[in-house]
């Protein structure tokens, strides 16, 4: 005589005594029995994805993850795939999916599965509404709010920082930014960089971020920067939260400067202003050198830069050391020192015109051989 346990409780047939289940009861019932009441795949009736508006974020839990995507379509997959449940005996199992773009905020996923479960093949269709909720991350609000850590002030000896330095040191903050966003950090931002007398102003969201920023731009400008906090606020254990300040001062010169160091040895094209004063001597291409006194500035006055220099023609090359130029505001003739690799066929030269005299200045990477660049 048959045990009642050959048999499947609810439809009486018989049962492969391999079956397979979690429960003894599951493990009793019959093929037909066991697959009607468990499907291949458990799907939710919707998925709801909240993204960022400002940003494109994605929240995922209690966290905000970029995800980079251009659309939306990736991202409704991936939270599809994760929603999803396939039964735990199913082998063999694929699926793929077919994207609907239903309106801006609603992607219809279609997907199809395939499988095994007991052995025997299955094929399943579910279709998942996936609802884009927007909406503002940590991060952007903070950046709405205007919060920030610390400041980069950009300064310099003796005169006020150019377009140019300015420009790289916005750049250099959110080069930083992109590096730290690049390696899953989404606590570093630019809050603001606006421009204020004397300068620039750049408020970052950590302080680590403002010291970046500033050894950087040291190390690329030259000059120095020095740090004082500023008590904001007291936290909940009522210690002091502070705000942190990085004072850059940038060298009083800039490269393509012509200045007169006033040792009467005549005007010098400044080549290199970082930890010293490297330039040419346009009177006779000798190379001029100084070290930086306790970061002052050398004292020496500021005749041009090479952006001011005018094209002139050369009427004669007088001999090694002297040269004849048109005086391009005169349109005379004068005689001015020869730089030392002068080509005698030149027909051109750039000139500046500096304490009533005429200079050639020679051509960027002359100077940067007089400096062993």
């Amino acid at each position: 005589m048959s045990r009642s346990s050959e048999f499947c409780p609810r439809c009486g047939g018989a049962v492969d005594g391999q079956a397979t289940g979690e429960t003894a009861r599951d493990r009793a019932l019959c093929n037909d029995c066991y697959l009607a009441e468990y499907d291949l795949v458990d799907a939710p009736e919707r998925v709801e994805v909240q993204v960022c508006a400002q940003c494109g974020a994605v929240q995922r839990g209690n966290r905000w993850v970029d995800v980079g995507a251009q659309d939306y379509t990736d991202v409704a997959i991936d939270e599809v795939t994760e929603a999803l449940g396939v039964h735990v005996d199913a082998t063999e199992v694929s699926w793929q999916v077919a994207p609907e773009q239903v309106d801006e905020t609603t992607i219809r996923m279609h997907c199809q599965f395939t499988g095994r479960l007991r052995g025997r093949p299955l094929t399943e269709e579910v279709v998942v509404p996936v609802k884009l909720g927007r909406g503002t991350c940590e991060r952007c609000g903070r950046i709405a709010g205007g919060s920030y850590a610390s400041i980069v002030q950009v300064r310099a000896y003796d005169r006020s920082p150019d377009d140019d330095e300015c420009d790289r040191a916005a750049e250099i903050a959110h080069e930083l930014v992109a590096t730290h966003e690049a390696d899953g950090d989404r606590e570093a931002f630019v809050t603001e960089v606006g421009d204020v007398e004397g300068g620039l102003d750049i408020r970052l969201s950590t302080t680590q971020l403002g010291e970046q920023v500033a050894r950087r731009l040291v190390a690329e400008c030259g000059g120095s920067y020095t740090t004082h906090e500023t008590l904001v606020t007291e936290d909940e254990d009522g210690n002091g939260v502070y705000r942190l300040t990085f004072a850059v001062r940038l060298p009083p010169y800039r490269p393509g400067e012509v200045i007169d160091p006033g040792d009467g040895e005549g005007p010098v094209l400044v080549r290199n202003a970082h930890d010293r004063l490297t330039g040419l001597r346009l009177g006779t291409g000798e190379l001029y050198e100084t070290q930086y006194d306790d970061d002052e500035a050398p004292d020496a006055r500021r005749l041009g830069r090479r952006e001011d220099a005018e094209e002139t023609t050369v009427v004669a090359v007088t001999d090694e050391h002297a040269v004849q130029v048109l005086d391009p505001q005169t349109y005379e003739t004068v005689t001015v020192a020869r730089p030392p690799d002068l080509d005698p066929d030149t027909k051109t030269v750039p000139v500046i015109r500096a304490d009533g005299a005429v200079h050639i200045l020679p051509p960027a990477e002359d100077t940067a051989r007089a400096d062993g660049g």
